[in-house]
């Protein structure tokens, strides 16, 4: 094999490598960043709980099915060798029987099982759909918890390299004469609460990333991060409109509609159900010396039970699912308010830091490190500064994180975005 040969073999092998390494690497550098929406696809994806949902409506539209079906007919025969015992006759014949038997159902008991199996149908296609509002808040809340929880460990390490950068400015001043062991050791006592902080930070992201991991049934992996902006009031809230949407619109009381009204199906079913249904009979028979074709029907007697325990059953069945749907419904009336006054209050909060909080914070610390640095502010004017401005700015993450959530939450008690 030549040179050049060669050189073609490690060349091309190379770019196999990368070309088939490539989207390994992509995987481990872009895919463990997500957006909120990316995480939201793959919960939806990979859900137990929307599975189950998934499963529910399936079994009631095989039980849809079911109620839709007629009864089939049954069908007997016999056979074997018979003879006169007459010896004069000395006939011998195969002796049969057929037997058709066909149960016929009551119109009004057919149509009330069929309408409380699409009663059915229906409440579980809305309780998949309340099972997806539900999974989508909590991802929601998940997502930005761990949004801020990120937010809380970055100003930790800033912090931390804050008081680095002042402790190296004590020391040097320790050094020239210009101040004395005492500042040196609260410098050192500050910095090891600055790590303190800082650990208790990443334990808190930890901890935080690995409840919306969960949620997304563990598809992001170990190693991931995200990047996203926390929500803001858009528009103006009033309890009452939004009760009226969310009593006309949410999946829950939907779902418990249709299971009232298929209690309400149901009850009317077991007491069409105390006729009890017809059978038509046939049958041909044939034996020596006679031959017979009959026709019959068989009805049931309901004289010692007329269903009284089914009927009782139901009944209590709609009367639960009546009494469920209002409670919910006040539960929600309440949550909205609720999560209404949250939002307000958050926004409120925000508007105070947006208004000169933030900025009075800023000017401050600034302040502070110049004094500092020329020997108008001591050690302990510092320190106080910086932790000011520091508790600043994360009770504004804080407040950007709680109106974030407020919103998703009077959305998980509207149904639907606001």
């Amino acid at each position: 094999m030549t040179y050049g040969s060669v050189t073609w073999c490690v060349v091309s092998l190379c770019l196999w490598l990368v070309l088939d390494a490539g989207p390994l690497l992509a995987d481990d550098s872009v895919r463990r960043i997500y957006t909120l929406q990316d995480i939201l696809t793959l919960a939806e994806r990979h859900s137990p709980t929307l599975a189950g949902a998934e499963g529910l409506v399936k079994q009631s539209r095989g039980q849809q099915i079911a109620a839709g079906a007629y009864l089939n007919p049954s069908i007997t025969g016999s056979a074997g060798r018979g003879a006169i015992r007459d010896p004069s006759t000395g006939v011998r014949v195969t002796e049969r029987t057929l037997l058709v038997e066909q149960p016929i159902e009551w119109a009004g008991k057919r149509s009330a099982r069929q309408e409380a199996a699409d009663a059915g149908v229906a409440g579980a296609g809305a309780a998949l759909d309340e099972a997806k509002v539900s999974l989508s808040a909590d991802v929601k809340v998940a997502f930005y918890q761990l949004l801020y929880q990120q937010r809380d460990a970055e100003l930790a390490r800033q912090h931390v390299a804050a008081v680095e950068e002042m402790q190296r400015t004590v020391q040097a001043r320790v050094a020239a004469g210009e101040a004395t062991s005492f500042d040196r050791l609260k410098a050192g006592v500050e910095l090891q609460k600055a790590q303190k902080d800082l650990a208790r930070a990443q334990h808190a992201l930890l901890a935080a990333g690995a409840r919306l991991n969960a949620l997304a049934a563990g598809t992001l992996g170990k190693g991931f991060s995200i990047q996203g902006e926390f929500r803001s009031l858009s528009q103006a809230l009033d309890p009452d409109p939004l009760t009226a949407l969310a009593i006309e619109q949410h999946p829950a009381i939907r779902r418990l509609a249709k299971l009232a009204e298929q209690a309400d199906h149901s009850l009317r079913f077991e007491r069409e159900a105390r006729v009890p249904n017809i059978t038509l009979l046939g049958s041909y028979h044939r034996e020596a010396g006679d031959e017979s074709l009959v026709a019959g029907i068989s009805v049931p007697l309901p004289l010692w039970y007329r269903r009284q325990g089914e009927i009782q059953t139901a009944l209590g069945a709609k009367h639960r699912a009546d009494a469920e749907r209002l409670r919910v419904r006040h539960e929600l009336e309440a949550a909205i308010t609720q999560h209404v006054q949250e939002v307000l209050t958050a926004h409120e909060q925000l508007q105070v830091f947006d208004n000169g909080l933030l900025k009075q914070a800023e000017q401050t610390v600034a302040l502070a490190k110049m004094s500092f640095r020329h020997g108008a502010a001591t050690l302990l004017d510092l320190l106080d500064a910086q932790r000011v401005y520091r508790q600043t700015l994360l009770e504004y993450a804080q407040a950007q994180s709680e109106l974030s959530i407020a919103l998703t939450r009077l959305e998980r008690s509207l149904g639907a975005p606001l």
